[in-house]
């Protein structure tokens, strides 16, 4: 037995376990009627609306078997008043477990505090599962084969309990999966029941669903029902579910009730709609089926009920209606209407109350205590007086036939509506308690009447009252938890208050748990001989109870098996066997409800299996450790062994080692360790083979130890490393103290190939620095310490210690070097007496800051002992001499009054005396001064004490100007050019006059300008807009301007254009720019060589020829007088002499050579001649092209609907065309594609059947020249055999016919309407083949007249169809090469025309060669007449 510890009360007792019982009273909930014994020796006390016991309990304890702690019954907030009770009873009467009171509680002013002994099961439960290890199951891998696994039943859907009405159909689920598919049973009220031999149910296929058709004997259908799933392997239990059968509601007949109100009283209208398992929604609602207006005032109640806390004038109303809403039996009911009067206070109340006295009722002080309940009406009931209250107008409200509710005495009829404190109607108690399962809702109930109306508030008196958890409803009269949990559980309040005074009552909330798993065992299989473990965990308040069933029978009815044992939630089945193979069933329950899961045993033999690939490759690098990998799988396990060629024993090796998992590992490995190694699994054919790879170890390059850096540098670290050849480095990482460094514009590194650049380095960047060098197999690291390096710290105590008349001692200490010696001082003096008092200093790099100034120390003034210095004159205006030097040093002032003495005078001016002025800084302007006139100037220090040094006088120049003269006298002399492709020319002229340049001259500008070519070169075709347009773009860049330096009069200008216009003019500069210009002078280079032809192609009309195709020299240099051709024969040993071919006329664009070795290749040079010469080649290579052929090896690619045929056009070969034929292996028409071109190099064949074999041919020069068979992807399409009238193609072909007879019609119609109106020349041409029709000369693909008319050797249109043409459109040409984009489009063109070959003669490639892709120019372009040679 559990033993509990005292408990400890010092406020309001509670029932519970193990505590004295004393006078405070516990309230419980009778299972009977009022009055049954519960506690011995008492009767209980009246029923209250909701089933509430009020009773004060004696000192005695309970008798047996009654209920030790009881609460209030958790209801919805809809609940009809009554409603299921005897479940209730059944959920809060037992006796709660010591799980129900460990911890602490905290009350007001209350504390209990339990502990639970040593011996409550749950501890002991706990105990015994310490220590146990999880079971070894069989997880079968994914790369393990298996077919037709079997596998025990497990249930995937299961059946929910619920309430069903006549008219609904009753389905209760149950699918279950497992192999052998499982069967279904069903268990009835413990019963076996037989859905298929009920007529009225149905079962689903392949599951264990059933459905019962609604009709009127659904009730016998009421029960308790599970389901149960087996096959030879085990079987599944489902969850126990109840099935409720309810009548549909039926309206009761009621008494239609008026009553008569006073004003300000309270009233309580009650709604009693008929009882259901599934409370109804109750609605009030007037007569139009308008809710009721609720408020704070008025509010309906959990039981349903409509609560006023005083009533109105207004709330006189005749038809206050409760309409009960069954959601289940989708059916509302609506209640008999209440009618209810409110008369105003006092009012027609006097003499009802003498006859009620007469009568023998009381009235006023305490009248509820005094009538008799069985003489209250239901609907209304009024509300007691509060303990120790009198007042007359406080009295509840009666309801007879036509009462004056809430009467007060006579001598109080009339007064005036009396405010009245608070009062609760619901609860009426000062305390209740309510016991709520974790996860359920509960709603705690709080209604006042008084006047004014009261207001509500809600608190937790043992804590916060939780924002989240809770909600305010129903104008804050509810307080509602959603989703209650153990944290909820505790003391609340609600507080009515209005202006007389305050209402409270106190609620204690419990709050319990149904069983919920907290580890549910799981399904697995398991080898013979292993032991298995299940271990089931389930939470509840109380604690649940835990049992074990096999295949649906408790363990405790089977026979017991040493082997098996059972300890509290654990399941131990040692070395198992294949009849061990079952579903277990693990149970919880509590007095809150049951749970159950299934888990299956599955002991299986299953043959081994390495699922290691073979000939695996494993690579590692000297020192590394080896895996090399073996897994296996089977049942039992697998033994394996290793063996190789390098060891007589792999495992001799002291560095080897066979895991269990059958991993061989080799601990630093070394490179006579590589080799080839075997694995074997013992008493089986099955092995595989694993190579080892070891490669030299990576190693860093030897990194300096220290690195000094100064700070503010930029430090450089290089990381290299020596790998092995077959390895390459993936990735080199930097680190600092172990932290990874990434480049970034947050931070100063910089990784630049094996370098580290850091910089900017500053003290915080000083630590050790690691490189890695990661190659796939290994990493090499390296640490460098960097050292910053930054200047000293400034000196200390400086002071001075001696001065004399021009000259200081001082004395200080050195600061901290900084890893670096201090190398020297610097003094820094600062002037206060003459001028601003700026510190003299000198910048270096490593210097400190600078020490705190010493104490002043005044030496006497003196004239300036240095003179400015770099006295010039500077470019300025002209008329305008601007005089400037550098500054001097503060430090030479010497005195007060400083400035400088500026003297200057005309250089022509000898006796002249010197002009001066004294300024403060440079520059000087002297106005006035000419321009580009020399001045004698000289600058010396001053200040009030005396002058300083002079030095001598400078030469200086006024402000320039621009020349005023151009030179004079330009002619051109033409140079000899040694190459003859690019011309030059000297320019001379004649200086311009000194006294014009008006400053100093820097030399000559040469305007160049290029106006063309002469002539027209080749051609002689006048030029277009455009054309004209870029010339003249041309001409601009041409134009360029050459500087000559200095006083010179002649240049050599060079790489000019041959045979071109130029013009040129030539100006002088000086610094403020150029000077006029001279004349133009024109001048013309001489004709040159010209450039190579600008394109050069080729077309092969047979297998002997080949034409040349180019177009004139970009660059002609002078007049084409016609070309040079040179050709040779290409052979791989040697090559052979060239041969010439000279074409005098310049304006033939191709030539023909015929009689070539169709087995060699040529290399062909062609030049442009001019008088000149011959000019640069353009040389290309060439061969003639062979007869084409269709191509032989096809590659397919096959979809569902279709299949890619590809292929290689063959080098040299001609284009040629092609058909695709296919037809399906088992029979059926044949289809062919369109004409295809060998140098499309792809076809697609669409609209095919999927899953289907095919034959594919290629019919060329129409024979089969190649054949081949495909099968579609997808799925087979099987043919139903039916009659050739239902085939698709019989259907097809009638309506084509139907359709070609409508044309017929129509054309014929056509014609007729015509009149018969035929040329002489239909009749001339009647006898001319259609097929030997020639095209016109200069059109392309237009039929003649004769096609469009009809001659009489053309039957007509009404007789039969018309005679059509089979010609393509080759036909019309003696070479036409065409080619089709995939889609069949036309994408060719014509090269040659009906009357003579063209440049690509008979059979030319033209712009299809793979070759020469662009062999023919656009189409419409003319070409001129050609030129064959022998």
């Amino acid at each position: 037995m559990c033993q509990w510890a005292a408990v400890s009360v010092t406020a309001r007792p509670r029932c519970v376990c193990g505590a004295a019982l004393t006078a405070p009273p516990c309230r419980g909930l009778l299972p009977g009627k009022a009055g049954t014994d519960w506690w011995a020796g008492q009767r209980g006390g009246a029923i209250s609306a909701l089933g509430y016991i009020n009773s004060t309990l004696p000192s005695q304890r309970p008798v047996k078997g009654k209920p030790e702690l009881a609460a209030d019954v958790p209801r919805d907030r809809h609940l009809t008043p009554g409603a299921n009770l005897s479940a209730a009873w059944e959920e809060v009467t037992e006796p709660r477990t010591c799980e129900r009171r460990l911890g602490e509680r905290k009350e007001e002013k209350t504390h209990v505090q339990t502990e639970r002994s040593a011996d409550c099961p749950g501890n002991k439960a706990r105990s015994s599962r310490e220590g146990y290890r999880e079971s070894s199951a069989i997880h079968i891998p994914a790369g393990y084969q298996i077919s037709n696994l079997q596998q025990p039943p497990e249930i995937t859907a299961q059946p929910k309990s619920y309430t069903a009405f006549p008219v609904d159909d009753i389905t209760l689920a149950c699918n279950a999966s497992g192999n052998p598919p499982p069967m279904f049973r069903w268990v009835r009220n413990g019963m076996q029941f037989d859905p298929t031999t009920d007529p009225r149910t149905s079962m689903a296929d392949n599951s264990g669903a059933f459905t019962v058709v609604s009709n009127e004997q659904a009730e016998q259908y009421q029960a308790t029902y599970r389901c149960y799933a087996s096959n030879e392997l085990g079987t599944a239990v489902s969850n126990e579910v109840r099935l409720i059968i309810e009548s549909n509601p039926i309206l009761p007949k009621e008494k239609k009730v008026q009553m008569k109100v006073e004003e300000g009283h309270s009233v309580v209208l009650n709604c009693n709609p008929p009882f259901s398992t599934v409370p109804p929604h109750i609605h009030w609602m007037d007569k139009k089926l308008k809710h009721i207006e609720l408020s704070e005032r008025l509010t309906t109640g959990l039981d349903g009920s409509l609560y006023f806390a005083n009533v109105i004038a207004n709330d006189s109303r005749s038809d206050y209606t409760c309409n009960a809403h069954y959601i289940g039996a989708r059916t509302i009911l609506p209640m008999e209407a209440i009618s209810m009067t409110v008369n105003p206070s006092g009012e027609g109340c006097s003499e009802q109350v003498l006859q009620k006295e007469e009568q023998g009722y009381q009235v006023g002080e305490n009248a509820s205590h005094s009538l008799d309940s069985e003489a209250l009406p239901e609907i209304v009931r009024g509300v007691p007086s509060g303990e120790g209250e009198t007042t007359g107008s406080e009295s509840p409200a009666v309801a007879t036939d036509a009462p004056c509710v809430g009467v007060a005495v006579a001598e109080e009829a009339n007064a005036v509506v009396r405010n009245r404190q608070p009062k609760l109607m619901r609860p009426s108690e000062d305390r209740s308690s309510h016991l709520a399962l974790r996860g359920k809702s509960l709603v705690l109930e709080c209604i006042p009447e008084g006047l004014p109306t009261p207001s509500v508030q809600w608190v937790r008196k043992d804590g916060t009252l939780s924002a989240s958890r809770t909600t305010k409803e129903n104008h804050g009269r509810w307080l509602s938890f959603d989703n209650i949990s153990e944290n909820d559980d505790g003391e609340y309040e609600c507080l009515a208050t209005n202006s007389l005074g305050t209402a409270t009552h106190s609620f204690t909330v419990s709050v319990e748990a149904a069983p919920h798993w907290t580890k549910q065992p799981e399904s697995q299989m398991y080898a013979p001989g292993e032991t298995v473990r299940l271990h089931c965990e389930a939470n509840g308040i109380p604690t649940p109870n835990i049992s074990w069933s096999i295949n649906g029978n408790a363990i405790s009815g089977i026979d017991q098996d040493n082997r098996r044992r059972v300890h509290g939630g654990t399941l131990i089945l040692k070395d198992v066997e294949f009849s061990d193979t079952a579903v277990y069933q693990c149970q919880a329950s509590n007095k809150h409800g049951t749970i159950l899961v299934n888990t299956y045993i599955h002991v299986i033999k299953l043959p081994p299996q390495i699922l290691t690939n073979d000939d695996v490759i494993y690579k590692v690098t000297e020192g590394q450790t080896a895996v090399l990998k073996c897994n296996t799988f089977g049942s039992p396990r697998p033994r394996l062994t290793w063996e190789s060629l390098s060891w007589d024993s792999v495992l001799s090796n002291p560095r080897t080692s066979l895991l269990t998992s059958g991993v061989l590992q080799i601990n630093n490995t070394a490179m006579e360790d590589g080799g080839l190694y075997t694995c074997s699994v013992v008493n089986s054919n099955l092995s595989i083979t694993a190579q080892l790879q070891v490669f030299n170890r990576s190693v860093i390059v030897p990194l300096p130890e220290f690195l000094r850096v100064r700070s503010g540098e930029s430090a450089n670290i290089t990381c290299d490393a020596r790998i092995d050849p077959q390895l390459k480095i993936e990735q080199r990482q930097w680190r600092k103290a172990r932290q990874k460094l990434i480049e970034s514009s947050d931070n100063n590194y910089r990784f630049e190939g094996a370098s580290l650049i850091i910089k900017d380095v500053q003290s915080a960047d000083e630590g050790k620095y690691t490189c890695e060098v990661m190659t796939s197999l290994d990493m090499a690291n390296a640490t460098v310490s960097i050292i910053v390096v930054d200047r000293p710290d400034p000196p200390k105590n400086l002071q001075v210690i001696k001065h004399q008349d021009n000259s200081l001692t001082l004395r200080w200490s050195p600061g901290h070097h900084h890893n670096s010696p201090i190398l020297a001082f610097i003094v820094e003096i600062e002037e206060q007496r003459y001028g601003e008092g700026n510190w003299v200093e000198e910048k270096r790099l490593g210097e400190s800051d600078p020490t705190a100034p010493s104490e002043l120390h005044e030496i006497p003034a003196a004239a300036p002992t240095g003179s400015p210095e770099d006295v010039r004159s500077d470019p300025a205006e002209p008329d305008t001499l601007v005089i400037t030097w550098k500054e001097m040093d503060r430090q030479s002032f010497n005195g007060p009054g400083f400035k400088y003495k500026v003297m200057w005078k005309r250089q022509a001016d000898k006796g002249a005396h010197w002009h001066h002025a004294e300024v403060d800084k440079p520059p000087f302007l002297v106005k006035e001064a000419g321009t580009y006139t020399p001045f004698m100037v000289k600058v010396q220090a001053v200040n009030d004490i005396g002058a300083g040094p002079a030095l001598p006088e400078v030469t200086a120049h006024s402000g320039e100007d621009v020349p005023q003269a151009a030179p004079s006298k330009v002619h051109v002399e033409r140079l000899e050019s040694p190459d003859g492709l690019s011309s030059s020319v000297r320019v001379k002229w004649a200086p311009v006059p000194p006294e014009t340049v008006r400053g100093r001259l820097l030399g000559y500008k040469i305007h160049l300008r290029w106006l063309g070519a002469q002539g027209n070169g080749v051609g002689h075709m006048k030029r277009g807009k455009r054309e004209r347009r870029e010339r003249e773009r041309e001409r601009e860049q041409e134009s360029r301007v050459l500087e000559v330096s200095g006083p010179k009069d002649e240049e050599v200008l060079r790489d000019l254009r041959l045979y071109s216009h130029y013009t040129l003019n030539i100006t002088a500069f000086n610094s403020k720019g150029e000077g006029p210009h001279s004349d133009p002078h024109s001048f013309t280079t001489p004709e040159g060589k010209p450039g190579p032809p600008a394109s050069l192609t080729f077309t092969s009309p047979n297998e002997t020829s080949l034409t040349l195709h180019w177009t004139p020299p970009a660059q002609v240099n002078g007049v084409l007088i016609g070309y040079l051709l040179q050709y040779q024969e290409i052979d791989q040993s040697n090559e052979y002499n060239l041969l010439e071919e000279t074409i005098p006329d310049a304006m033939v664009s191709d030539y023909t050579l015929w009689h070539l070795n169709p087995q060699s290749s040529y290399r062909f040079y062609l030049r442009g001649r001019t008088a000149a010469g011959e000019g640069t080649a353009n040389i290309k290579e060439f061969a003639t092209l062979l007869d084409g052929v269709a191509p032989t090896v096809i590659t397919t690619a096959v979809g569902d609907t279709y299949v890619n045929l590809s292929w290689v056009p063959e080098d040299r070969h001609r284009n040629v065309e092609f058909h695709f034929q296919y037809q399906r292996f088992n029979g059926g028409p044949a289809n062919i594609s369109r004409k295809v071109n060998s140098t499309e190099s792809f076809h697609r064949i669409e609209y095919l059947k999927a899953g289907t074999q095919y034959n594919l041919t290629v019919i060329f020069s129409n024979r089969t020249h190649w054949a081949t068979g495909f099968k579609t992807d997808g799925p087979s399409l099987h043919e139903v055999q039916e009659g050739f009238a239902t085939q698709g193609w019989f259907i097809g072909l009638i309506s084509a016919i139907v359709l070609l007879l409508l044309i017929l019609l129509i054309l014929c119609f056509i014609k007729r309407s015509k009149g018969g109106k035929y040329s002489v020349k239909d009749k001339e041409e009647g006898q001319v083949d259609s097929e030997a029709r020639p095209m016109k000369d200069d059109t392309f693909g237009e039929y003649s007249d004769n096609e469009e008319k009809r001659t009489p050797s053309q039957p007509s249109l009404c007789v039969e169809s018309k005679l059509g043409s089979d010609d393509s459109l080759a036909e019309y040409g003696d070479s036409v090469d065409i080619q089709f984009n995939e889609d069949g489009s036309f994408i060719g063109q014509y090269s040659g025309h009906r009357d003579g070959p063209g440049p690509g003669g008979p059979d030319s490639s033209g712009a299809t060669s793979p070759v020469n892709p662009s062999a023919i120019g656009p189409p419409g372009m003319v070409l001129p007449n050609s030129i064959t040679g022998n």
